[in-house]
């Protein structure tokens, strides 16, 4: 009997442990997104969470690998939308153009725009920035191109250096999104803009 109460409450810590730590990801992703990374102090995070400071420290070393951690949750959430979005093409080249509109898409979303596309540069470096964003979209980039060219879509060709090429291409149409004074016509210009270069990807 003992040995399962103690197992009973060892699960029971575990439980407490991740619903403090998955409230400390929403109020800090919730204030990052309001504020930026800079605005959102220690203090509102745990208040806004519920919890302790020192349950905060328990979790994450410090403040940045909190927005670390953030980050790789909306980094998740966008690779998720992006594949469903894929999905929907009839084709691999139309599969490939629908995911990068749809990356196109989330820059108009709150969070991605202010934790992925304006914060993490300065926060984390513009080196570990960029090398999270390979890390997260790199793959689907090369695996779509790769796809397309083994179907006959486009020209068979080096993948890696046009997967980098085109990757960057999207990242920097996204940050144009995120800084503009006008949000909805710089996405409408960059997703055309995509769109013509996938047309001429495929020009033989």
């Amino acid at each position: 009997m003992p040995v399962n109460g103690d197992k009973g409450h060892r699960r029971t810590q575990a439980e407490r442990s991740a619903t403090t730590k998955a409230a400390l990801l929403a109020s800090a992703r919730a204030l990052f997104t309001e504020r930026g990374f800079a605005g959102a102090g220690r203090e509102d995070i745990v208040e806004r969470a519920g919890v302790t400071r020192g349950a905060m420290y328990h979790h994450f070393a410090n403040k940045e690998d909190l927005f670390r951690a953030v980050l790789a949750e909306v980094e998740a959430e966008i690779g998720t939308r992006v594949l469903e979005a894929a999905m929907q093409g009839g084709d691999e080249l139309e599969r490939l153009r629908l995911g990068c509109q749809a990356f196109l898409d989330t820059a108009m979303d709150p969070a991605v725009r202010r934790i992925v596309l304006l914060d993490a540069p300065s926060v984390l470096g513009w080196q570990a920035w960029r090398d999270i964003e390979a890390e997260h979209g790199l793959k689907l980039m090369k695996d779509a191109l790769a796809e397309a060219a083994a179907a006959g879509l486009i020209p068979e060709q080096p993948i890696e250096p046009l997967a980098h090429m085109l990757l960057a291409a999207v990242n920097e149409a996204a940050l144009l999104v995120a800084n503009a004074k006008h949000p909805k016509k710089a996405r409408a210009e960059v997703g055309a803009t995509v769109d013509g270069l996938l047309r001429r990807l495929a020009d033989r």
